[in-house]
C-alpha cells in the first residue's frame, strides 16, 4: 500500500461543488472513523477548508474512497472525478508539502493553511487514523513548512488589503496593545481587518456600521469590541488612534471637518487614517491635516504588488527547498524499507552464531582442547557466513555479471587491487 492524495480545491472544483463535499472542523474525528470503516482504510486525515478538501491516506486504490464521498454528499461520480486530482508516492508528498507551506493557496505563501494542515493531522490522531506511515509524512512536512518559513522570505510580506493594512499600522505605532482601533463598516474586508488587529494583540476596539446587529456579531467573533451606530461616528472618532474604514457607501461618510473636530477634541494628537473602500470613504481633504496620517487602497495597492514580486521571488526558493525535502524523505522511505531485510539477516547471523556457540561448549565440557575448540567456533562460523556469499559471486562471474561483482565488492567492503 502507497501514500496517496487526493482532493479538490479553488482550481479545479466551483465554491458549490467544494460546498457539498467540505467537513466541519468539529466533525472531523467521527468523519475519519466513518470513512475507514466503511472503505477498510486504517490511515486517513482530511484537510478540509473554504479553498480545498484533500484526503490523505495510505491504500491501495482510491475508489472505494471515491464511492463513499460520492454517496455521503450525493455527488454524482463523473461530477466529482471531473474535478478531482490524485497523486501517490513520491509525489503525494511533494503536494502535501506545497499545500502546507502556502505555495498552493490562492494568496501565495499564505500562513493561516499550515495551521489547517496541522489541525488536520490532529483530528486524525485523535480519530486514530494515523499509522506509522502517515506520520511520517506529516511530520517531514512540519519539518519542511519550518525550513521554508524560516530560510525564504515567503510569509514575510502581506499581500492582502486588509492584513497590509494592520502591517502598516504596525510600522507606525511601536505597541499596538495600547492603541484604540476605530473599524468603519462590519463587512468581510473589515472583518478580516479585526482578526489581524486581535492578533496583533490590539485590545480596544470600536466597530461602527449602519446595522449594529451585524457589528454586534462581529464583535462576538472577535471575543469582544465596542459597537456603535454609523450616525453615531462623529461621536467616538475622536477616541481613535488608527481609522480603518471600508463601507458599501457611494459618498464619503467621513469629512475634512469630522476629522478637524477630532483632532481638536483629541489636542491634535495624530491619527492614522486607512481608506480600503471603493468608492472612498473618506475625503481626500483629509490629507491636507497636518496630524492625519491617511493612506488610500491605492498606496496599499503599490506595497502588495511590490510584496507580491518579492513572494514569486521567495517562492522559487521554496519549491526548491520543497524538492530537497521531497527527495530527503524518499530516501528516508528507501532506507526504512530495508528495516526488514536487515533484521531477517541479524537474525539469521544470530542462530549460526548460538548454533557454533553451542557445539563449542558441548567440545569444552567434554574435555576438549579450549584454543582447538575456538579455532573451530570461528572457522565454521566463518564458513558459514561467506557460504552464501561466495555461491552467489561465482555464479555472477560465470554469467559475467561484471555490476552485480562491482556491486557485491562494495556492498562487502572489499578493496579493489
Amino acid at each position: 500500500m502507497g501514500f496517496i492524495a487526493l482532493g479538490i480545491n479553488h482550481k479545479t472544483a466551483s465554491v458549490d461543488l467544494r460546498e457539498k463535499v467540505a467537513f466541519l472542523p468539529e466533525s472531523l474525528p467521527h468523519s475519519l472513523q466513518t470513512v475507514c470503516a466503511r472503505t477498510g482504510i486504517s490511515e486517513l486525515a482530511i484537510v478540509s477548508t473554504c479553498n480545498r478538501t484533500e484526503f490523505y491516506t495510505v491504500a491501495e486504490q482510491i475508489e472505494p474512497l471515491l464511492v463513499w464521498l460520492s454517496q455521503e454528499r450525493q455527488i454524482a461520480s463523473h461530477e466529482l472525478k471531473q474535478s478531482l486530482y490524485h497523486h501517490q508516492e513520491q509525489q503525494a508528498v511533494r503536494h502535501l508539502m506545497r499545500v502546507a507551506s502556502g505555495l498552493d493557496s490562492m494568496v501565495l505563501g499564505e500562513p493561516q493553511i499550515f495551521g489547517q494542515v496541522k489541525m488536520a493531522y490532529q483530528h486524525a490522531q485523535q480519530a486514530g487514523t494515523v499509522g506509522q506511515q502517515l506520520e511520517r509524512v506529516f511530520q517531514q512536512t512540519f519539518a519542511a513548512v519550518k525550513r521554508v518559513r524560516t530560510e525564504t522570505a515567503i510569509g514575510a510580506n502581506p499581500v492582502s488589503i486588509g492584513f497590509a493594512a494592520v502591517q502598516l499600522a504596525k510600522q507606525i505605532f511601536t505597541d499596538l496593545t495600547k492603541a484604540n482601533a476605530l473599524l468603519v463598516g462590519a463587512g468581510e474586508m473589515i472583518s478580516l481587518v479585526a482578526k489581524h488587529l486581535k492578533e496583533q494583540g490590539i485590545k480596544h476596539i470600536t466597530i461602527a456600521n449602519r446595522s449594529l446587529e451585524r457589528a454586534e456579531a462581529l464583535a462576538v467573533e472577535l471575543g469582544g469590541a465596542k459597537t456603535v451606530l454609523l450616525s453615531d461616528l462623529a461621536d467616538v472618532i475622536h477616541h481613535a488612534d488608527i481609522v480603518i474604514s471600508c463601507t458599501g457607501s457611494q459618498l464619503p461618510i467621513i469629512g475634512k471637518g469630522m476629522v478637524e473636530r477630532a483632532l481638536k477634541k483629541r489636542r491634535y494628537q495624530p491619527i492614522f487614517m486607512v481608506d480600503i473602500a471603493v468608492p472612498r470613504d473618506i475625503e481626500p481633504q483629509v490629507d491636507d491635516l497636518e496630524d492625519v496620517y491617511l493612506y488610500t487602497v491605492d498606496d496599499l495597492e503599490n506595497t502588495i504588488e511590490e510584496n507580491r514580486r518579492s513572494r514569486q521571488q521567495a517562492a522559487q526558493q521554496a519549491e526548491q527547498l520543497i524538492e530537497q525535502c521531497t527527495l530527503q524523505f524518499a530516501q528516508d522511505q528507501r532506507a526504512q524499507a530495508a528495516n526488514g531485510l536487515v533484521v531477517a539477516y541479524r537474525q539469521q547471523v544470530e542462530q549460526l552464531r548460538l548454533a557454533e556457540l553451542l557445539k563449542a561448549q558441548q567440545l569444552l565440557a567434554q574435555g576438549g582442547n579450549p584454543h582447538e575448540v575456538l579455532e573451530r567456533l570461528s572457522r565454521n562460523l566463518a564458513n558459514k557466513l561467506m557460504h552464501a556469499p561466495s555461491v552467489q559471486l561465482k555464479q555472477a562471474a560465470a554469467n559475467n555479471a561484471q555490476d552485480k561483482l562491482l556491486w557485491a565488492a562494495d556492498l562487502l567492503g572489499i578493496e579493489k587491487h
